[in-house]
């Protein structure tokens, strides 16, 4: 998969797909290829003028795409079911990507509207509960997908399942490790349920490198540290790979032939390069951690998985 480039996405026509945080970076590249290729897409943005500018751009940039936006807040479970249940009318019964590309990084300490950390919130809890919300449109369409996009951060730090909110003591980026983390646990547990329901949904997870994206200076702009978010600015613009080759892991991942379930993709060079099997830290392929996130996470969220009508327990 080194060579591998957006000239080997295989044909898309007649797919579905949703992408979370599609209204730049790696998430916007991820949904303009995989409409360029064919695919019906819904950009699934929490702020609606991006997100409507984003789709301007798309249309630009692919005149043939069949394209929408629809707003969705993963930082509100109430936006996350209103989307969910929004998305009845689009394409049927059918929905063959999820792309659980949206994420916050080393915020200032914050919380949702429902309380969590922003971070364990946004990346994890509120990508679970659409997950399970939309799970009977991908048990219902040969050969879907679930990629969730996680980071090499991952490795700072496994999940606290005594304090999943950072209740006792925040650092944001053990927070963000811990939620990444998270995310590659819940690829895990997922991909472990759907085989034991027998089903042919396959979860897999990637990460970007470092890609030059808004993700870095989002943190220091909500604190006014002008120099930093300038500093921050010129880094990427000398080290990090651009959101083309940063969206290449989750596009190999969504789309590539024979790809093994829990696979989890990123750059051959870490940083960078084309997508390749990643190195990720021994907890995040721990059964027993992943079946203690998914029942908190089930319980924090309200949101239960039904794998064909049965529930496919720890």
């Amino acid at each position: 998969m080194t060579r591998w480039n957006t000239s080997h996405i295989p044909d898309q026509t007649g797919r579905s797909a949703v992408v979370t945080g599609a209204n730049s970076g790696i998430g916007y590249v991820t949904a303009r290829e995989l409409a360029r290729r064919g695919a019906r897409v819904v950009l699934a943005c929490r702020n609606e003028s991006r997100g409507h500018t984003a789709l301007a751009r798309l249309r630009s940039e692919v005149p043939a795409a069949e394209a929408e936006f629809r707003q969705l807040d993963l930082a509100d479970l109430k936006s996350v079911r209103a989307f969910a249940a929004g998305l009845d009318d689009f394409d049927g019964e059918r929905l063959d990507l999820l792309i659980n590309n949206a994420g916050v990084m080393a915020l200032p300490e914050r919380r949702t509207a429902d309380g969590f950390e922003m971070q364990f919130g946004t990346n994890h809890l509120g990508h679970f509960a659409l997950t399970g919300l939309l799970l009977p449109k991908l048990l219902g369409t040969p050969g879907a997908r679930v990629v969730t996009v996680s980071s090499g951060f991952h490795a700072l730090a496994n999940v606290k399942l005594s304090d999943l909110n950072s209740e006792r003591g925040y650092h944001r980026w053990i927070a963000y490790g811990r939620s990444k983390s998270a995310n590659l646990l819940f690829s895990h547990e997922l991909s472990r349920r759907l085989a034991r329901a027998g089903s042919q949904v396959l979860a897999v997870a990637a990460h970007p490198g470092y890609a030059d994206t808004n993700l870095q200076t989002a943190g220091v702009r909500m604190e006014g540290r002008t120099r930093t978010e300038r500093a921050v600015t010129l880094l990427n613009r000398i080290v990090a790979q651009p959101a083309e080759s940063g969206a290449l892991p989750t596009l190999c991942a969504a789309t590539a032939p024979h790809m093994k379930p829990d696979a989890f993709l990123g750059p051959r060079g870490a940083l960078r390069g084309g997508p390749a099997s990643s190195f990720r830290a021994p907890w995040t392929t721990d059964d027993a951690t992943g079946e203690r996130l998914w029942a908190a996470s089930e319980e924090l969220t309200g949101v239960t998985y039904e794998f064909g009508g049965v529930r496919a327990e720890g």
